[in-house]
């Protein structure tokens, strides 16, 4: 199992947006009437095209290689029949390079592996409209088969990338594999500390968790005989916090749909009754003091030195530097219910990333740019995007039953196939579009596994570890917490500035609710605070969208 770099960028400038107002016609077309050398492209197979293609194509580079030089790109286009030009700038540059594309309109054929960080959702409302961006539902069917397969046993991924015009103008990456449903890293127990306490059965409510935190602060669990244990800890509650809130049957700290019926939790009963909890643990020394202060590796330091007892991570092993096999006897969090959500339930990934793959009206065949990337959207695609043909980091080997399957190829190990890959795929550190993980029956992922030796396990044993904790531990109490959503431009345009001031006043007041800064009697003031920044406005523009993604076809 290998780790996704989160990418991160820019959103959509002023300078593009003023440079773009009211040039381009409106597209209507779906598609179609930029199809202007779509008869020549075949619909299922190799090669795309019968005569070569050339494209150009615009895309954030972690700078392992260049993409020219990338192998699987090579082979891939003596496959298709389309050669791309690349244009790269480095993924920190890349929101401002896209945004100065679209400005100066100066557009690649194709936009590839941006995320909604740098084509956000206003971006695609913004462009296509303005007919920038090509309309690709009516295309999918006929030129992207294997991505309309996934569509159709999952109606969510057509209602979470069909803008409110009706129009699809990106794709997304589709998440599928054992640990899709992470909403972000887990909470992990330190495994030592509840061996050492004789703790043989994890907490299961808010009552029972504070009982075993006070244990981990006054009773040695870390065998030093000192009282330097830290029961709870993060920065900032940036990642536990979604963990947290969840006891209370919160999944975020913004609109949450309960049901059919949009709501901003933060000023909720619910939200009041996490504050409070969250104060009684930092009162009582239960949270780290330097949660609001430290940095990631200060918690990371604390973590080396055996003075944790929960914590948010990845893997458990990232905060205390254990090996594998040692952190298979941290247990991943159990979720735990309260006197106002007496169901369990922890926020759950959407599994869909948008903006990963967009079509320009620059583009000479918006069918074979489909055809192009619809083969990432099969199982055998998206391995071949991620490990390359055989021969560069595998070949087949037959293993005792007879049956062909992966191995490393000459030269390559566990220990330098990542580095290795870096340079021959633009599938590393980036969100692209593809079908991630494995396929709907979940063999996926396995079958086309990379193996030591023809006989070994397609999966090791940590990573059964960590398959073994999701299934347990979050697949059943996974919730999204609102779907995947867009705003037209009016709506936009409404709540662009109350979403800035909620979320930076919000976050700031909780930290001073915990800490005590701010006492929980000043709770009403706080709500009415928040009733002053428009928020009535900002929850009725979130159902409306809500309620128009819910009855999308």
């Amino acid at each position: 199992m290998h780790l996704s770099k989160v990418v991160k960028g820019l959103g959509i400038t002023a300078l593009a947006a003023l440079a773009l107002a009211g040039c381009g016609k409106k597209n209507d077309s779906g598609g179609s009437a930029t199809a202007k050398n779509d008869a020549k492209v075949a619909t299922s197979g190799f090669p795309i095209v019968k005569s070569k293609m050339s494209m150009t194509l615009m895309a954030p580079s972690m700078g392992e290689a260049e993409w020219k030089d990338m192998q699987v790109l090579q082979d891939y286009a003596k496959k298709t029949g389309i050669s791309l030009k690349y244009n790269t700038p480095p993924n920190s540059d890349f929101g401002t390079k896209l945004n100065l594309a679209f400005a100066s309109q100066d557009l690649p054929d194709i936009i590839y592996a941006a995320g909604t960080a740098n084509l956000t959702p206003a971006n695609e409302v913004t462009y296509g409209e303005q007919g920038q961006l090509v309309a690709l539902e009516k295309l999918i069917p006929k030129y992207a088969p294997n991505l309309n397969k996934l569509m159709k046993e999952d109606p969510s991924i057509a209602k979470s990338i069909t803008t409110p015009d009706g129009h699809i103008y990106s794709l997304p990456m589709l998440s599928r594999g054992s640990t899709s449903a992470w909403y972000i890293g887990p909470l992990w127990y330190n495994g030592e500390w509840l061996k050492n306490l004789g703790v043989t059965e994890l907490p299961k409510t808010a009552d029972e968790f504070y009982d075993l935190l006070k244990r981990f602060k006054t009773e040695d669990p870390n065998k030093n005989g000192k009282a330097d244990e830290i029961p709870l800890s993060d920065v900032k509650l940036d990642a536990s916090r979604w963990w947290l809130m969840s006891i209370f049957g919160l999944l975020t700290n913004d609109v949450q749909n309960n049901g059919d019926k949009v709501f901003y939790t933060p000023i909720s009963n619910q939200y009041k009754e996490y504050l409070t909890y969250m104060h009684k643990l930092y009162e009582e020394g239960l949270l780290d003091k330097d949660t609001f202060s430290q940095s990631d590796d200060q918690k990371k330091a604390k973590g080396k030195a055996d003075r944790l007892g929960v914590f948010q991570d990845y893997y458990s092993l990232f905060t205390t530097g254990r090996s594998q096999s040692e952190a298979m006897s941290d247990p991943m969090w159990q979720p735990l219910t309260s006197s106002v959500s007496k169901k369990a339930v922890v926020p759950g990934n959407p599994r869909i990333s948008r903006g990963n793959f967009a079509i320009t009206k620059n583009n000479p065949s918006p069918a074979a740019a489909l055809r192009w990337v619809d083969y990432f959207y099969s199982p055998i695609g998206a391995a071949y995007l991620a490990s390359g043909p055989e021969g560069l980091l595998w070949k087949y080997e037959t293993n005792k039953a007879g049956e062909k399957v992966r191995v490393y190829a000459d030269g390559i190990n566990s220990e330098n196939a990542e580095e290795k890959r870096s340079k021959i795929t633009p599938d590393y550190g980036l969100t692209v579009p593809k079908l991630s993980g494995s396929d709907a029956k979940g063999e996926a992922e396995y079958k086309y596994a990379i193996r030591p030796s023809a006989d070994a396990s397609p999966i090791d044993d940590f990573t059964k570890f960590i398959n073994s904790e999701t299934a347990k531990k979050i697949d059943p109490y996974a919730t999204v917490p609102f779907p995947l959503i867009y705003l037209t431009k009016a709506e936009q345009d409404s709540v662009s500035a109350t979403a800035n001031d909620l979320k930076t006043f919000v976050t700031q007041s909780e930290a001073k609710f915990i800490t005590g800064v701010t006492p929980l009697s000043d709770w009403d003031k706080y709500v009415k605070t928040i009733e002053g920044m428009n928020v009535k406005q900002y929850v009725k523009v979130y159902q409306t969208a809500y309620d128009r993604w819910k009855s999308a076809k």
